[in-house]
């Protein structure tokens, strides 16, 4: 896949870097989040493109709290050129479990398929999204449909981060003990989704860091480490889209049998 391996980078001085992008990303979000609060249209005419045709469509799942203005940049270079018809999902800023939005998200799959006449779809997910993804990926059967899911900053394993917000049974979804997690851990033999997870060192919402890799002797996994990005930045720094890119073209990424790991500087 030819991804760069960084050099010689102070780990402090990266770690700052990190958080600077950080709270850039943030103000900018902040101010594109009202644009992505109401779920995007999309109807049975929606149009894709002949230079499309030969790639699946992709869908875009974003995080606990979030909505699909965090895919601003990654959409528009995804979609470049007609490459490939790209939509993003809104699940309910209600949701108390996201074995719920995954079901909602079978029946967006089906709708996709059937409009674009495409019989597999892309999935990228950030955050809780990837998770949502995954689940329907393992346990609702959504591997025969799911070509390829790319997670960023997603808890696989759980992360321990803001105890405080225990309350929610979302956030209780995505700790290291929760059932939807031991879920996720059963076996699930043949799966025929290829996993691409994206995890930072400087991803504070990460606890422990690295719980953003997938781990797991049933999947076909890449597991790549993104260096000087924290969570935030993950959807929306030009050299992690250029790597989603270059992972849903595929096979462009050497899966193996057995969890690998790729750096991206």
């Amino acid at each position: 896949m030819g991804l760069s391996i960084p050099v010689s980078i102070p780990v402090s001085g990266a770690a700052l870097r990190a958080g600077a992008l950080e709270v850039v990303v943030l103000g900018g979000h902040l101010l594109l989040y009202p644009t992505g609060v109401c779920q995007e249209k999309v109807g049975a005419g929606s149009p894709t493109t002949p230079s499309s045709a030969t790639r699946p469509p992709v869908l875009l799942l974003h995080g606990f709290t979030d909505n699909r203005s965090v895919f601003v940049l990654l959409r528009r270079a995804l979609g470049a050129g007609g490459r490939r018809h790209v939509e993003a999902y809104n699940y309910s800023p209600f949701t108390r479990d996201l074995r719920v939005t995954a079901r909602h998200l079978a029946r967006r799959v089906e709708e996709l398929c059937a409009r674009t006449g495409q019989e597999r779809v892309d999935l990228v997910g950030h955050s809780l999204g990837g998770l949502v993804g995954r689940y329907y990926v393992q346990r609702l059967g959504g591997d025969a449909r799911v070509r390829t899911l790319v997670t960023l900053g997603t808890p696989h394993s759980g992360t321990l981060v803001a105890p405080f917000m225990d309350a929610h049974p979302l956030v209780r979804q995505m700790r290291p003990d929760s059932e939807v997690l031991a879920e996720l851990a059963a076996p699930s033999p043949g799966c025929a989704t290829r996993c691409v997870a994206f995890w930072s060192e400087f991803d504070t919402l990460m606890t422990p860091v690295g719980t953003a890799r997938i781990e797991h002797p049933d999947l076909r996994v890449e597991n790549v480490l993104v260096t000087g990005i924290g969570h935030l930045a993950l959807p929306a720094h030009p050299t992690v889209i250029a790597a989603v890119r270059r992972a849903l073209d595929g096979p462009g990424l050497a899966v193996a049998e057995s969890s690998e790991a790729t750096s991206v500087a």
